[in-house]
């Protein structure tokens, strides 16, 4: 990715592990990391990494800016990897006084894959057709990897926003841990009932097809699902090939994503438990989103007793550009900055 203030993704980078929220810092470079991006517009000197190591399953993160400032996690949704976060949009929250985290949900990128031998694309499809199956995980198991990243880096409470899965993440934490929160912004998400937020079927069999196995083909295949989900009219190939080769050179394992579609479709609804959440809340949605229909985004509004509701007109499943500096002047406003 060269839009943004960080060197090169996988150039240079340090890499130290913590285990557990016992061990803030401990074996990471004996201190404090240095600020990854600077608030004059510049990288910072180093870029460092770290990973979390928790419930069984090691986590890929990463802090931007002054740890003493105001903590926002970013919440990855399906597939995505930490560098799908733009560094543009990250440097607009350092701007405005906060410090920024963003990581690897199990299953992609550097954090753990939970690969148990099972076919995770069968187990999709008995899913789907109505069968009981076990999923490796589910949402709250994710959250919790969330909640153990801000334990690594020591932040008692953090604003959490999470976009489409993130943002179902996002919500179980608020809901499962909800002295974590201060704020909570929900982006292309919905609330797992079954009648909202329901994908077109074309759009859903696209994504479920066979990747294949030629490098080229793969990658025209994941840029024509970019197009068929975005915003119509704003989608950009030559930046989401950039960011695809970020993600794809960091690796991963394909069917890790599958099986985090498996987890969002054997999670419980959550409306019941966002009515329980007093946090103040920001509710973003595309009006002509055909992955998470906006019904998904008007329920979670419906749900959550301190949200507000910005519905973008002309906004897909993705977030180009244009919809940047609305969204985190809403979301600065939610963190009171």
């Amino acid at each position: 990715m060269d839009e943004g203030n960080l060197p090169p993704l996988g150039g240079g980078r340090e890499r130290g592990v913590v285990g557990g929220s016992a061990g803030w810092w401990l074996g990471l470079w004996g201190g404090r990391r240095e600020l990854l991006l600077d608030r004059s517009g510049g990288a910072g000197e180093d870029v460092a990494m770290a990973q979390v190591d928790a419930n069984g399953v090691v986590i890929e993160f990463e802090q931007l800016g002054d740890p003493s400032d105001p903590t926002l996690l970013l919440v990855a949704g399906l597939g995505a990897q930490l560098v799908s976060w733009d560094d543009e949009f990250c440097q607009r929250f350092l701007d405005r006084g906060m410090s920024v985290v963003r990581y690897d949900n199990r299953d992609v990128g550097l954090s753990s894959s939970m690969d148990d031998g099972r076919d995770p694309m069968g187990l999709m499809m008995s899913r789907l057709a109505g069968d009981d199956v076990v999923a490796h995980y589910l949402l709250d198991d994710m959250a919790r990897d969330a909640v153990a990243v801000l334990d690594a880096i020591g932040v008692a409470q953090a604003h959490v926003a999470g976009f489409s899965m993130g943002g179902m993440i996002a919500q179980s934490i608020a809901i499962g841990h909800p002295e974590r929160v201060l704020s909570l912004t929900s982006v292309m998400s919905t609330t797992g009932d079954p009648d909202v937020g329901l994908a077109e079927p074309a759009v859903l069999a696209r994504m479920l097809a066979p990747l294949p196995d030629d490098p080229d083909e793969a990658m025209e295949h994941r840029l024509g699902i970019g197009e068929a989900v975005g915003s119509p009219g704003l989608f950009d190939p030559d930046r989401a090939r950039r960011r695809a080769e970020a993600e794809m050179a960091r690796g991963g394992d394909p069917m890790g994503t599958v099986r985090q579609l498996l987890a969002i479709v054997s999670s419980p609804s959550r409306s019941e438990g966002l009515r329980s959440v007093q946090v103040p809340a920001l509710v973003a949605h595309g009006d002509v989103d055909p992955l998470v229909n906006v019904s998904g985004g008007l329920r979670t509004h419906e749900c959550l007793p301190a949200s507000e509701l910005l519905v973008f007109e002309g906004m897909g499943h993705d977030l180009p550009p244009v919809f940047w500096d609305p969204l985190v002047d809403r979301m600065a406003a939610f963190a009171n900055l």
